[in-house]
Formats: structure tokens, sequence, C-alpha cells
């Protein structure tokens, strides 16, 4: 070995003098240079694992004079060096910084419907009432159509849509009033749409329908939490009724996995507080007229009593004058009409609740019924301070036939 022994040992020299010089603590000039060396450190590592894997081949290669290529043996990578950086400690006492939660990505096919889509696409509606059935409001394949007076053709109302997630999958559905004329009124559904996964337009289901309890839906909201609230009617201003009458509701309904529940709003309408009760009872009397045979005097004489819940300001008479007046309350009267009719009523101070006033009217007809008289019956109605006039309660005592033919 003495003939190796400098070769060896000139090796082994260079080698521990890199390894020392690599391994040295750190002084300040290291410490300079500590994050240089960080981006580094892979490669270093790398280089290292090298050196570490060929060292013992040239050692064994110089020690049995082997002058042919060594061949490499497997390599093992050192452990990673540990820094001397102290842990960064945890903060205490100062609030977290809370980044913006991103909005959940819809679940369900996008369902904001136009107007033109809707009318364009046949659908299938939720059932009507079944009278309404009966007359022919359809429901399978049914194409909708706009301001059309057919009856028992479903259209779409001209109220504007409502868009929202109604049954949480993330993704708006479209709220829509569908009608069915029936008569001179409709029957009215307010419908939930969407797109199903090949986007075709479809029922989520019914929201509410009119039925004999309501009989009129005047609009139809959204809430931001995916409700929905509908305003209902119990009357229909047609038909000669005037709108003054109706009453309005609003109730609040919300998709349970199946269908819409009613989850808030009244359930009934109830009696209107607004009526009272009037009965009414009559008397009259038939007097000839002296100096005449043509004429003959009637004087009809009301009992009104006000039974309540509410005061009467006015009460009006509705188809009493048949003839010339000639005495009693005429002279008081406030001209009034009946919406259903063209004869002139009398409308005079009124009853308040639990009290009765009587009203008497003197008129002169003829002696000898005409051809065309008949037996009529006059009507009793409650009146308010703005001349109008309001159904009874119980309007089965407010008429009184005629005592005499007409």
């Amino acid at each position: 070995m003495s003939d190796l022994d400098p070769l060896l040992r000139g090796r082994l020299g260079a080698y521990r003098d890199d390894v020392i010089s690599r391994v040295a603590g750190p002084g300040p000039d290291q410490a300079r240079q500590r994050l240089r060396r960080r981006r580094r450190m892979t490669a270093a590592a790398a280089a290292a694992a090298v050196v570490l894997g060929v060292t013992p081949v040239v050692i064994n290669a110089a020690l049995h004079a082997d002058r042919t290529p060594p061949v490499p043996v497997e390599s093992v990578p050192p452990p990673t060096p540990s820094t001397s950086a102290p842990p960064t400690p945890t903060p205490t006492g100062s609030p977290t910084q809370t980044q913006t939660p991103t909005p959940t990505a819809p679940t369900g096919p996008a369902g904001r419907i136009s107007r033109a889509q809707l009318l364009a696409t046949p659908v299938d509606l939720p059932n009507w009432q079944p009278s309404e059935m009966e007359g022919g409001c359809t429901t399978s394949n049914v194409r909708l159509k706009t301001n059309t007076k057919k009856t028992y053709v479903s259209e779409l109302a001209d109220n504007e849509f409502e868009y929202g997630d109604i049954d949480g999958d993330g993704a708006d559905e479209t709220i829509a009033i569908v009608a069915c004329r029936y008569g001179e009124a409709s029957a009215k559904q307010v419908v939930a749409f969407e797109r199903n996964s090949d986007e075709r337009i479809v029922t989520v289901g019914r929201v509410v329908r009119t039925d004999d309890e309501f009989t009129d839906i005047l609009a139809a909201e959204i809430t931001p939490t995916g409700s929905v609230q509908v305003t209902v009617a119990d009357i229909v201003p047609c038909c000669e009724i005037p709108d003054y009458l109706r009453r309005e509701q609003v109730r609040t309904y919300r998709w349970e996995g199946q269908r819409f529940e009613q989850t808030d709003g009244p359930t009934t309408f109830g009696p209107d507080p607004r009526l009272t009760d009037l009965r009414v009872s009559m008397t009259h009397e038939l007097a000839e007229v002296p100096g005449t045979d043509t004429r003959r005097e009637l004087t009809l004489v009301f009992t009104v009593t006000n039974a309540g819940p509410v005061d009467a300001p006015q009460v009006a008479f509705h188809k009493i004058e048949r003839g010339e007046r000639a005495g009693g309350d005429w002279a008081r009267c406030k001209p009034v009409r009946l919406s259903d009719s063209d004869e002139p009523g009398c409308l005079l101070p009124g009853v308040p609740a639990g009290e009765s006033r009587r009203y008497t009217f003197v008129q002169l007809i003829p002696g000898q019924p005409g051809a065309d008289a008949s037996t009529r019956s006059f009507l009793i109605l409650h009146g308010d301070t703005q001349d109008r006039t309001w159904p009874d309660r119980k309007p089965d005592d407010n008429t009184m036939p005629s005592p005499i033919r007409f």
C-alpha cells in the first residue's frame, strides 16, 4: 500500500476539507448567507448525496489499484439538516382574518324563464278545482295564452314574473300566475316553473289556487329566504260587484320537498267585520183619494233594527218608488243606486247598533194595476258615510214583498 498511500491520503484529505467546510458551525457570514442558501437546499442535498455515494467506490478502487470505471452503488440520500430557526409561535389574543366565503355553486339548472319562453312552450299545469276541470280548464300539454276572453282557456296573467331559489337547490325558479276564465271571473293559480337537466321547462308545483274560500289572486312575491308571499282576495270585483267590497290578505307559503305549504298569514277570511245585521219589518195602508177614482194613496212604514255588530251610518231603500211621492221621508232622501239596478233608491240617516228606527213613505199609485204590474220586493241595505251600500250579514230578512201589484 506504500505506492497507493499518497493518492489515498490526498483524496481523503480533499474530501475531509470539503466536508468540514460544509458542516462548520454558523458564524456571522454563514448567518448572512442562510436565506440565500435555502433556495439552493434541494440542489445541495442532491450534490451531497452524490458525494456520499461515490466516495466508497473511490476508496475501494484506490486500495485495489482498479483502473476500470467504478460501478455506482445504490445511494441513500442523507437526512435533511435541521434549521436553527425557532418555530413560529401561535398568536394569541388577536382576531383571525376571515376569508369571504365562496358562494355555493347551484346544483340545479338555471330556472329563470321569460314570459316569451313560457308562452312558447307547452307545459303541464297543476289541477284546477273540480268544477273548473269539468268546465274544461285543461292541465296537460297546455299552451298558455294572453288577454283572451274565451272561457276555459288557460292564460298567463299580466302580473310580473318572480325569480328566486324556492327549493334550496342554489338555482332560481320562476313564479307566475296562471288563470282560466269560466265566466266573467277567472280561476287562478300561482305556479312555480324551472328547467330540468335537459333545459326543458317543467312545473315544480302549485303554490296556491283559488277556491270557495277566496276567489282571486292579486300578486305573488318571492322573499329573500325563498318563501312565496301571495296576496289573495275574498271576491272578484266583477259581475256588478264594486271594488270596495273586496278584502285582501297576504299569505306565505314554502316548499317542503313535495309541495308548498302555508307557513304564515291568515288561513281564512271569516265574517266581514265591516258588515252589520239589519232586520226589517213593514206595515202598509192603502187609502182612496177623495175626488178621483184613478189613484190611491199607499203608505209604507218600515221598522229597521240594527242587530250589530257595527253601526249603520245610513240606510238605503231600493225599489220602493212605484208612483208619485206624496209625503213621509221622501223629502229627506238622498239619491243612491245599486250597482245592479237602474232604479234610484233613497238614502236616509241610519241606525246605530242595537237600536231601531222607523221610516215612512207615502205615494200615489194607480187605482187599477196595469197590464205589466207585478208583485215586487223592497230591499233595505246598510249605507256608510261615503254613500256606499254594503251587503248584510243575514240578507234573508232584508227584503219585504210589496203588499200590492204595481
